[in-house]
């Protein structure tokens, strides 16, 4: 993409109303603009950035073998109050009726949905285990929505719901869910712990939480300091075995991590003075068992072997999509702006003209664009008629991982400039190892 033909609003100055990082940088690089309380229009870089998280979680869920499909964001009441929550769930729902007089609502999440397609067409165990998801919009209308897309009234979340014979079985569900999760968050650059946590309003006997670390994370949270050096990495892993899901899972959570909801002093006192750590984190994700609570509610029943009919045991399985933009700033930023970790990068690379108009320079940052563009990689051109500064300060603000710039200067020698926007350190390369050392960069993200 050239940056002269790209909508990019970037803004000066910090507008008033962002109170932390993330919510400054998404409005001043021009990735989204408020549309009104708690409600924003994603703007083309930040929908880039969107598309491309969503895509890791459908890549992820699939690898898991879960099946995606799409539920309405507009529901009847009438589902909810077979299950008991439309008058428990709160004012967050946002009610409504349409001119018939109905009931309705926008979706706050998805259970009873999910379960009414379930019990309209699975009747046998034979079609056990079943695990269904969808990433769409949710509302939920916060009381205070602030701090941008970390707490706003509608946001895009991905939410899966397992259903199975057993609890056993169930839980085998739930494990598996946790080892995606973690393989989900890594592709993204992220490290997200997962904590025993509360269930809060959607109710479960087992639920953890996914926090990443920042500052200005919403909850407090108390965890060992060896749960930070474990990586997922590049193992491959039997969804289908119970095994090796239950070894992931208490390798993942064995050491203590508990959000302040559950933390229990005692036993977090026990542990070594030196591996005690106190921070802030993030939910960007939460996994529960629920048993039968919507199944029964709802008649959501299979024939076993035996004829019997019995409910199915379910869990619910979230990540809040959008919210995730917000955590990855959080987590990955200076002074300068964003720093996009290359897995979830708009664009790969930023081509930087230091002297538009002049003809090496220009030919050379066309053959850079051409070469990255040919080997499937995504470059942005800066090639406006704008101050050398200019160009830094917004390639800084927008974050790309690499750049390379180009200038008169340095093409008489036949290099260009290859900075890592991470650690700041710059190399002179010829054009042609420049475009190598990019491509090679991300060939196994």
């Amino acid at each position: 993409m050239r940056l002269s033909r790209y909508f990019l609003p970037v803004l000066k100055e910090t507008p008033a109303e962002a109170q932390i990082v993330s919510h400054r940088y998404m409005l001043r690089a021009g990735m989204i603009k408020q549309a009104s309380a708690g409600i924003y229009s994603w703007l083309p870089l930040g929908f880039k950035v969107l598309r491309k998280l969503e895509n890791i979680v459908h890549e992820e869920q699939v690898r898991a073998g879960h099946i995606p499909m799409l539920m309405p964001t507009l529901q009847s009441a009438d589902l909810w109050r077979e299950s008991g929550r439309y008058d428990g769930y709160g004012e967050e729902m946002l009610r409504m009726q349409d001119r018939h007089g109905r009931d309705m609502l926008f979706s706050p999440t998805a259970e009873e949905m999910f379960t009414d397609v379930f019990r309209s067409h699975v009747k046998s165990y034979k079609d056990l285990p079943l695990t269904l998801y969808q990433i769409q919009w949710k509302f939920r209308d916060e009381i205070r929505p602030r701090f941008g897309v970390m707490r706003g009234r509608e946001f895009l979340m991905k939410d899966g719901y397992n259903f199975d014979q057993s609890k056993e079985d169930a839980l085998h569900a739930y494990n598996r869910h946790l080892v995606s999760y973690l393989r989900t968050y890594e592709r993204m650059g992220l490290q997200a712990i997962p904590m025993r946590a509360d269930s809060g309003p959607i109710g479960g006997d087992y639920t953890h939480e996914f926090l990443v670390l920042a500052e200005t994370g919403e909850s407090e949270v108390f965890y060992d300091s060896e749960i930070t050096d474990l990586k997922f990495g590049d193992r491959e892993i039997d969804f289908d075995s119970v095994e090796q899901c239950q070894a992931v899972l208490e390798e993942f959570t064995s050491r203590y991590a508990r959000t302040d909801e559950t933390h229990d002093e005692a036993v977090f006192n026990a542990l070594p003075e030196e591996r005690r750590r106190v921070a802030r984190g993030i939910e960007v994700g939460q996994i529960f068992y629920f048993g039968t609570q919507y199944s029964e509610a709802l008649g959501a029943t299979v024939q076993t072997p035996d004829g019997t009919s019995v409910p199915v045991h379910m869990g619910s399985h979230g990540i809040g999509v959008s919210r995730l933009l917000g955590a990855i700033i959080e987590a990955s930023h200076d002074d300068k702006g964003i720093i996009w970790p290359e897995g979830v990068t708009p664009f790969h690379c930023g081509i930087v003209n230091l002297k538009q108009g002049d003809e090496a320079a220009d030919g050379a940052c066309e053959a850079l664009y051409g070469s990255l563009t040919a080997l499937g990689l995504e470059p942005l051109y800066d090639d406006r008629n704008e101050r050398a500064g200019g160009k830094f300060a917004t390639m800084d603000l927008i974050g790309l991982p690499w750049r390379i710039t180009v200038g008169p200067r340095g093409l008489k020698n036949g290099v260009v400039e290859l900075t890592c926007r991470r650690t700041g350190e710059s190399e002179e390369l010829p054009p042609e190892q420049a475009v190598a050392k990019v491509a090679e960069i991300y060939a196994g993200i």
